[in-house]
């Protein structure tokens, strides 16, 4: 159990460069309040103590604004950064090294009893936002842009982004050995890029049309020089 704490704890230094002491951490990262308080739920509700689990969960919610379903599995090393309005699913699970911003749902897409939320892999980041949903998964080392909509399964070492999400593979795979690759921010405007390759079209398609014209006009002109006038017919 300490090892675990201390995994935590580490994994805060790893991927908040605002967090300062342990003691900071310890009182003040409602994220971390929130994976320890499930943790406990959770060990509740494998045991089938299923409405203790949810009142703990419940009262997990109101303490920091994070809700997360007994039954979801959270791997080791899980990390949720600010967290308010985050929302996991029963049936949702995730890898290690996963890092969740506030506003975050992995949530369910039909009444089924069975599996019905996503999984994440490993060391995937979701941004501020963003909405995973269905019994979908998520491949090792993607990123999901903040905002983005997924419905669909993602292959690994993939970008998200837009609703709905756009898959786009990383050119530069990222290595297990890597530092954490947060940053949700830079990536691809897969719309504008759209709209530039059809603005760029459309002025190739117009050039040719002026182009056509301006050959059709000329050859008009020369048309006109034969043809035969009335005073050519005069005896």
């Amino acid at each position: 159990m300490l090892s675990f704490i201390r995994e935590d704890i580490q994994s805060v230094y790893d991927r908040d460069p605002a967090a300062r002491s342990t003691l900071e951490i310890l009182l003040t990262y409602a994220g971390l309040h929130a994976i320890w308080l499930h943790r406990i739920a959770h060990g509740l509700w494998r045991r089938d103590f299923k409405l203790l689990a949810r009142w703990l969960s419940h009262l997990n919610r109101f303490l920091t604004g994070i809700e997360i379903h007994p039954g979801a599995c959270l791997g080791r090393r899980f990390f949720i950064d600010h967290g308010m309005g985050v929302v996991i699913g029963e049936t949702a699970e995730t890898g290690t090294d996963v890092t969740l911003y506030h506003g975050v749902t992995l949530g369910g897409t039909s009444l089924d009893k069975g599996k019905r939320h996503p999984t994440l892999g490993n060391r995937v980041v979701v941004g501020a936002g963003a909405k995973i949903l269905g019994p979908i998964t998520i491949g090792d080392d993607s990123r999901i842009g903040a905002n983005a909509v997924v419905v669909k399964s993602v292959p690994p070492q993939s970008i998200v982004v837009g609703v709905p999400g756009e898959v786009i593979k990383r050119r530069k795979p990222h290595l297990e050995t890597d530092a954490p690759d947060l940053n949700h921010a830079r990536l691809p405007d897969v719309i504008g890029a759209s709209l530039v390759a059809l603005m760029k079209r459309v002025e190739a398609l117009e050039d040719e049309v002026e182009k056509h014209n301006h050959n059709g006009h000329d050859e008009s002109e020369k048309a006109r020089e034969w043809i035969w006038r009335e005073e050519d017919f005069s005896i």
